[in-house]
């Protein structure tokens, strides 16, 4: 993947973060988007340098699977910050930093001697170069808040108390709810405290002061629940979990079908509006299963809708039917198309649906492709696809490059 010519979205910036999984993704996509990240390492390296997989399936820090993903673009040196040199170290090069990231246990870097009330411009935080220092933006993840307690945290558990595991499972709720795969809990926190960063960068601008900020892990999970919190803020209403749909208060109509492949698709949501209605009844024509499909009149009666109240069937029992009609087509077809056809024809004609995929099936589906999502980045001559960007702009492009090895960039502290 040959570098960008164009100005990234946050060249100039410099941001250090103190390596942790809690905020390994927040200094990746900084990275990605231009900025300096410069990842502190411990002596001895990240741990999750020794996280599985490994590349060749050998165990080596350099070849970690985990540490390549959630490092792209950054920087690494090696600080012991237990010793008065690594703190000394620390101290002077945030003092050529725009932020600090990190989510250390409270108490944790009382060795820096940070004074937590002078930090964010209301004084210098590092012992050097006060006028810089009070644009310095320190962004800390904790597990509940800097002034709460602070247990150890993992995406599991964060999953659990944060509130979005009670969402995630199946209709039979005999089994229990289910964790979200793809370190979401951990990604929460993170994508939070990019966001803060950005307002915090903004607001310097205008304030020519920095702040601390500080993230709550479960808070971000919490917000993150859809609509479970807010049923039981505002009417103290649990909401159920089902399968592959919205958990609600109320049990929905089931949209997850399985094709005549055997694969599997989230139907969505059904036709609403005369328009949907009318290109699903056209497609059943076109495949020539018209005459055979038992829900082509109230596709016609379907067009005449502007708009079918979805939250107000109960009051309309002919827009119910029509409304069911378009559901009940689109299983009509699955039992008939495979998923990934069925999936691009739905796409098609303007109805949201998900094919059930794999990693590997995703990363070549055609509108990934087309997009450019599946990227490639040199790993020392050798091509390692990747997830790539997770979103674009349209002057200022993406761009990552491979993960540092272990104190690759120690020249950034040699004295």
């Amino acid at each position: 993947m040959s570098a960008p010519t164009a100005t990234r979205a946050l060249d100039g910036l410099r941001v250090i973060e103190l390596t942790s999984e809690r905020c390994a993704l927040a200094g990746k996509l900084l990275a990605d988007m231009g900025a300096d990240v410069i990842v502190v390492e411990p002596p001895g390296g990240s741990p999750m340098r020794a996280y599985e997989p490994f590349a060749g399936d050998r165990p080596d820090p350099e070849g970690a699977l985990w540490w390549w993903h959630y490092n792209t673009s950054k920087r690494s040196l090696v600080v012991d910050l237990d010793s008065a040199q690594g703190a000394n170290d620390f101290r002077r090069l945030a003092s050529t930093a725009d932020a600090v990231i990190e989510a250390e246990p409270l108490g944790r870097l009382d060795c820096l001697g940070l004074d937590w009330n002078q930090l964010g411009g209301a004084g210098d935080p590092t012992g050097a170069a006060p006028a810089r220092n009070d644009l310095l933006i320190w962004v800390s993840i904790t597990h509940n808040g800097r002034e709460r307690a602070d247990p150890p945290a993992t995406d599991l558990t964060v999953l659990a108390e944060g509130g979005p595991m009670w969402s995630c499972g199946y209709d039979d709720h005999s089994i229990p709810p289910v964790r979200g795969g793809g370190n979401q809990g951990l990604h929460m926190g993170s994508q939070y405290a990019v966001i803060a960063l950005m307002a915090a960068l903004m607001r310097r601008e205008h304030s020519g002061r920095g702040q601390l900020i500080d993230v709550s892990m479960l808070a971000a999970a919490n917000a993150t629940c859809e609509f479970a919190t807010y049923f039981w803020l505002n009417q103290q209403i649990e909401v159920q979990r089902q399968t592959g749909r919205h958990a609600l208060p109320q049990i929905s109509e089931p949209t997850q079908v399985q094709c005549a492949d055997g694969r599997w698709l989230n139907t969505g949501v059904p036709p609403r509006r005369g328009p949907e209605f009318a290109a699903l009844a056209k497609w059943v024509a076109e495949l020539g299963l018209f005459e055979e499909c038992p829900y082509t009149e109230l596709l016609a009666l379907g067009e005449s809708y502007e708009q079918i109240d979805i939250l107000h069937l109960d009051a309309d029992p002919l827009g119910a039917e029509v409304f069911g009609a378009g559901r009940d087509t689109v299983n009509f077809l699955a039992e008939r198309l495979g998923a990934h056809e069925l999936f691009v024809g739905l796409q098609t004609i303007g109805l949201a649906c998900g094919i059930v995929y794999s990693p590997e099936e995703m990363l070549t589906d055609s509108h990934f492709e087309a997009r450019g999502f599946p990227v490639e980045i040199d790993h020392d001559g050798a091509a390692v696809t990747y997830p790539g960007a997770p979103f674009k702009f349209s002057a200022t492009p993406w761009h990552a490059t491979r993960a540092p090895r272990l104190g690759e960039h120690q020249d950034l502290i040699a004295d």
